[in-house]
């Protein structure tokens, strides 16, 4: 009998292409999930916590940065207050050349007073132009016939002034929003010492309610370790014929050839540009009482001048004592240590010509302070290389002076 086969199930039928690769289903363009969400009116900034916020927000630190985020949303301006670490950048100093500055205005009591008048004459008008903030470059173009001195923030000084004029702002009006500032930084555009090129000068201060240490590193001259050994900088007559001659103590010709002169001008120009910052500061230091940090530098790294959270306190509960000579804070008397080396060689090859490094600390604090034996407050004063010169100047013979208040 013939048999009668069933067609062959589908289970049963081999794929002819095993192996075939199906195409992916169809995926929707790229941001397409955030752009439905945009136009759902979800912003992903929503979604990150005001933590994180902030702490993106402290990381930006430039207060025109700050003030650019701010006008992002309604919750960016109302979390950019609360940020607890600032930086003010000045855009650049606009001083008043018309009027002349009392401090220089005194007649000279001894040989070198005219020679410093002509040297600080450029150093504390420029100093006065802490006292405003300014917003734009028509006031820079002004300022040489303008009674008033000041800083311009947040705009170009060779750039176009808004429309409806230009706003000036003080310190304090600069970061009245900031409620919680904890670590404050001020840059300065450049130092205020005007030292002609070549010479090193670099000084760092501590500061509470008048001077706490001071430390001045200072050269004549500076020799990089290039195939070409030129100075940068020039001897000016101050250092030549040392070199040949170190045991350890300043030669004689130290004396003689002006080198002590230049050496006192340094310390009077610094003590003096780290005075009138720290007394153009009190305003800020009123108004943000959560500060626990204050620095205020220059790009050029020359000068800085610090205040931590206890000299920070210490100056709201006892007031500064104001010179009255001009806008800047009294010096104390003072007991200096001064180290010399004629030819100083960095580990890193650079020569330092006449290095010089001051220590300087108030005449009734220098028996109090715990750490001024130890001298950690002088190997820590400036970053490196600097920071390795103190160290190795220190180690040199040591000449004490003193100096009164002024």
């Amino acid at each position: 009998m013939p048999r009668i086969m069933s067609p062959p199930s589908s289970s049963s039928r081999a794929d002819p292409n095993p192996y075939r690769v199906h195409p992916a289903p169809p995926q929707p363009p790229p941001f397409a999930a955030a752009a439905a969400a945009a136009a759902d009116g979800d912003d992903h900034f929503d979604r990150l916590p005001d933590s994180l916020l902030l702490l993106i927000f402290n990381r930006v630190a430039d207060v025109k940065a700050l003030g650019r985020c701010g006008a992002v949303s309604r919750r960016f301006r109302q979390l950019v207050p609360q940020v607890d670490a600032v930086l003010v950048r000045v855009d650049c100093v606009i001083s008043d050349d018309d009027s002349a500055s009392p401090a220089l205005s005194d007649k000279g009591r001894g040989p070198l007073a005219s020679f410093f008048r002509a040297v600080l004459g450029n150093i504390v008008k420029p100093l006065q132009a802490l006292g405003l903030f300014s917003g734009g470059a028509r006031r820079a173009q002004a300022g040489a016939s303008s009674s008033s001195s000041s800083l311009a923030v947040g705009s170009e000084c060779d750039g176009e002034a808004d429309q409806g004029g230009v706003t000036h702002h003080s310190p304090t009006q600069v970061l009245k929003n900031f409620k919680e500032i904890r670590f404050l930084r001020i840059e300065l555009p450049s130092g205020e010492l005007g030292i002609d090129g070549g010479i090193l000068l670099k000084w760092r201060a501590d500061f509470g309610s008048t001077l706490d240490n001071c430390v001045i590193l200072g050269a004549s001259s500076v020799v990089r370790p290039e195939p070409l050994k030129n100075s940068v900088g020039f001897e000016n007559g101050t250092d030549a014929g040392c070199a040949n001659d170190d045991n350890g103590s300043i030669p004689e010709s130290f004396y003689t050839n002006g080198g002590l002169k230049l050496r006192v001008v340094w310390t009077i120009s610094s003590l003096i540009a780290a005075s009138a910052r720290h007394y153009l500061l009190q305003p800020i230091i009123a108004e943000h009482k959560t500060l626990d940090s204050l620095v205020l530098t220059d790009a050029d790294g020359q000068g800085v001048l610090c205040m931590n959270r206890e000299q920070l306190e210490e100056l709201r509960v006892k007031p500064l004592s104001a010179s009255s000579a001009s806008k800047r804070t009294m010096v104390p008397a003072l007991n200096m240590r001064l180290w010399y080396a004629p030819h100083l060689e960095l580990p890193d090859g650079v020569v330092l010509k006449g290095a010089t490094l001051v220590a300087i600390r108030p005449s009734e604090q220098s028996g109090l302070k715990k750490d001024t034996a130890d001298g950690s407050w002088i190997s820590t004063a400036f970053e490196e290389p600097y920071g390795t010169a103190a160290r190795m100047l220190v180690k040199r013979r040591t000449y004490c002076l003193e100096m009164n208040s002024f």
